[in-house]
């Protein structure tokens, strides 16, 4: 089914696991706690991040296989990991769109 994993493989995809799966939670409980759509775009981007991290662990043991390709490349691949980028620039063009003066 899936490839050989080494112990430093395990380590590496727990890493990413364990601290994608938090950064997602919170950014879930942020999400339902907004109304801002700047957050709420950065909370998106957060839980794309960790579809992508899920989705190239799944490519690495082997589990999904690649099945649409556009001139050789893995459509899915490039979309996982372009959305976060997306959603962040979303984010932060919401952030800086704002007219707010602060005094210092």
């Amino acid at each position: 089914m899936g490839s050989e994993v080494d112990s430093g493989e395990l380590i590496y995809i727990g890493a990413r696991l364990v601290l994608g799966a938090a950064a997602a939670a919170l950014a879930i409980t942020l999400w339902s706690r907004t109304r801002d759509g700047a957050w709420m775009f950065t909370a998106l981007a957060v839980i794309a991040s960790y579809f992508d991290v899920v989705y190239s662990i799944l490519e690495m043991l082997g589990i999904t296989k690649t099945i649409v390709y556009a001139g050789g490349i893995d459509v899915l691949k490039v979309i996982f990991s372009c959305i976060p980028a997306l959603f962040f620039i979303l984010a932060f063009s919401l952030f800086l769109s704002r007219r707010r003066r602060y005094k210092s």
